[in-house]
């Protein structure tokens, strides 16, 4: 009796702990299935993000794209606009231009009623080719014979002295001192070292320095854009930047201070420029 009682005892015991372990089983599974549907529902959520996300950047691609279509349509209508705008505003203001000008030669033109009137034109052609056949023949045997004759007779030589060296910008002379061919912007006249230098022209003294090829040198302004540059100078003392000086006047000493040319001896080396331009100063000095 005793051990049925045991036996039923250790029975119960066992079915309570399969009903314990079963439970726990059930409950482990329940977490499991709770979780699954949690990380599904989390990846929904995720996915349906990203849907509205992608959709919102195609709406915002599209948007952005058809804005700059419509920007470009309206560049390129006002474009247009403008540029047909003004074709037009300027076809018709040569049109208008063109008529002024017919308008105004017609209203000019002499009388053709009066006989006198047509001979004194015609004796007034002929005189007016005559002329100009005159200045063009002049022109053709007299190349100097230009509206440059009265700038190019106010230069004087600022020394008396043989030429040494010719100006060459358009071909090369030999340099004693170089030992090679080289341009030459300026004419050099041989004088006696502390010989005076005198201003070619009336101007203004723009520059006295020292420079590093010719030497101590002194640059002055004059009318109609030209400027000559005395270099090789000994001395300065007669003048000083900003001065006003004349045609004539003491400005300097000859000197041999031009580094690229101490072989060719005491000198001056003289330019004349125009506009900038070294010019040859022998068509220059009268």
């Amino acid at each position: 009796m005793r051990e049925k009682k045991n036996e039923e005892k250790k029975n119960k015991k066992w079915l309570s702990i399969t009903g314990f372990l079963i439970s726990i089983f059930l409950l482990l599974i329940a977490i499991v299935l709770s979780a699954n549907e949690e990380k599904s529902t989390r990846e929904a959520k995720i996915n349906t993000n990203v849907t509205i996300v992608e959709q919102a950047s195609s709406e915002f691609s599209r948007t952005v794209n058809e804005m700059k279509e419509e920007t470009k349509n309206n560049v390129n209508t006002n474009a247009s606009t403008d540029v047909n705008t003004n074709v037009t505003n300027d076809s018709n203001s040569v049109i208008q231009n063109n008529i002024t000008s017919q308008n105004q030669v017609f209203t000019n033109a002499p009388s053709v009623d009066n006989e006198n009137s047509n001979n004194q034109v015609d004796e007034n052609n002929s005189n007016n080719n005559n002329t100009n056949k005159e200045n063009n023949d002049e022109v053709e045997h007299n190349p100097n014979a230009t509206g440059e004759n009265q700038a190019k007779e106010q230069f004087i030589k600022p020394v008396d002295g043989e030429n040494i060296t010719s100006y060459s910008m358009d071909s090369l002379t030999y340099s004693n001192t170089l030992q090679e061919w080289i341009t030459h912007r300026g004419i050099d006249i041989k004088a006696d070292k502390t010989t005076v230098v005198k201003a070619s022209a009336s101007g203004t003294v723009k520059y006295i320095k020292e420079d590093p090829r010719y030497g101590l040198s002194i640059t002055i302004d004059h009318k109609n854009g030209f400027q000559t540059v005395y270099s090789s100078l000994l001395s300065t003392e007669f003048v000083k930047e900003g001065d006003e000086v004349q045609q004539g006047q003491s400005i300097g000493t000859v000197g041999n201070s031009a580094v690229f040319e101490t072989l060719d001896g005491s000198h001056l080396h003289f330019e004349i420029l125009k506009d900038g331009e070294y010019v040859n100063p022998d068509i220059y000095i009268k």
